[in-house]
């Protein structure tokens, strides 16, 4: 069995029994843009290093945040599937979620807030931070997490309503959606205090500490009526939304008013990524070979992947490998194909 089990493995690219976590989606949009920024600072105006070092300073913040969420997570021993830094895009929508932590009998959406000073939440919901500011304390007020989330999951409603096929089956979800989707704000930071001592009962279930997370989710799973689903149904679960995700890009040049290198100056243009002729192709040969192969689209790639192969262009297995999901048989079957694609394309 462990035989088949070690095959299932490489074929797939994920485990033939979940036992323990799974990071379907590891990649960051903010680590990108760290690194982007830090390209930028090195030849940018001496005028304008210091918004760019500020910028640094909060995308580093929030990296840091989510790394601490990700040590829990990795060292917790639950089956679940995570999903990090989830761009869904829907319609004119879209949704940034940090983490979305899929278990067999709930789906839940983590906003974290790696917050510096300490925070009072008051009755009304408000979040008022304590900072040190000259010598002193200043408060000042912060978008509320716990409403960040709150539109995460009406994104989440309408994208999974989107596909369901009668009048029935969305009633039917719409009743039992609070039950199947939750959510949470983790306070990254161990060293911020968080007074709630106001804060209504329901504001006060859904924020907790770092260090709390795995606990929180385990007396979610035992206090949870729902149905358990399968592992099956947990990763198709997560390929639909990997399927509704873009990367996040943020325009620096136009912010700062600077060309970040001269060849990037030279091929900004317009044109969007969907209707380049490298998206194109590859999107066609992952149609071609899931119909011959009489498999879904996504398990050859999915859309997150097939956005990444167009940004690096990947000239190499070695290069092809460094992309999220691309393992060693995924490269030997599918990357002599993709690489031709890459190479005919530049050649055009």
């Amino acid at each position: 069995m462990a035989f088949f089990d070690s095959v299932k493995e490489a074929i797939t690219q994920r485990p033939a029994n979940l036992k323990s976590p799974f990071f379907y989606k590891t990649d960051s949009d903010a680590g990108r843009q760290l690194e982007h920024l830090k390209e930028i600072h090195k030849t940018a105006p001496d005028a304008i290093k210091p918004r760019i070092e500020q910028d640094i300073k909060m995308l580093s913040y929030g990296i840091a945040g989510e790394e601490n969420i990700a040590f829990e997570l990795k060292n917790s021993s639950l089956p679940i599937i995570v999903l990090h830094d989830l761009h869904i895009v829907y319609k004119d929508l879209s949704a940034q979620i940090d983490y979305m932590i899929i278990t067999n009998k709930f789906t839940l959406i983590v906003e974290c807030k790696n917050l510096i000073g300490n925070v009072e939440v008051n009755s009304n919901g408000d979040f008022i931070r304590t900072v040190p500011y000259n010598g002193k304390y200043k408060k000042e007020g912060i978008y509320s997490p716990i409403t960040q989330n709150r539109r995460h999951l009406e994104m989440i409603k309408r994208v999974r309503l989107s596909v369901k096929n009668n009048f029935l089956t969305q009633t039917m979800f719409e009743k039992n959606f609070d039950e199947i989707y939750k959510s949470v704000v983790v306070l990254a930071n161990p060293k911020t205090i968080v007074n709630m001592k106001y804060a209504k009962k329901e504001v006060k279930e859904k924020i907790i500490r770092c260090d709390q997370l795995i606990e929180h989710i385990k007396k979610l799973m035992n206090e949870s009526k729902n149905v358990i689903s399968s592992e099956k149904d947990m990763f198709k679960l997560a390929e639909f939304f990997l399927g509704f995700h873009s990367e996040n890009t943020v325009d620096y040049t136009k912010k700062y008013g600077v060309a970040e290198t001269e060849k990037e100056a030279c091929i900004t243009t317009d044109i969007k990524l969907e209707d380049t002729p490298l998206y194109k192709e590859l999107k066609q040969y992952r149609y071609d070979t899931s119909k011959a192969e009489g498999v879904k689209a996504y398990f050859i790639y999915n859309n997150a992947q097939l956005e990444e192969l167009v940004s690096v262009m990947p000239e190499t297995l070695d290069e092809l490998k460094n992309i999220s999901g691309f393992g060693d048989v995924k490269c030997q079957k599918y990357g002599p194909a993709i690489l031709e694609i890459v190479r005919k394309t530049k050649d055009k």
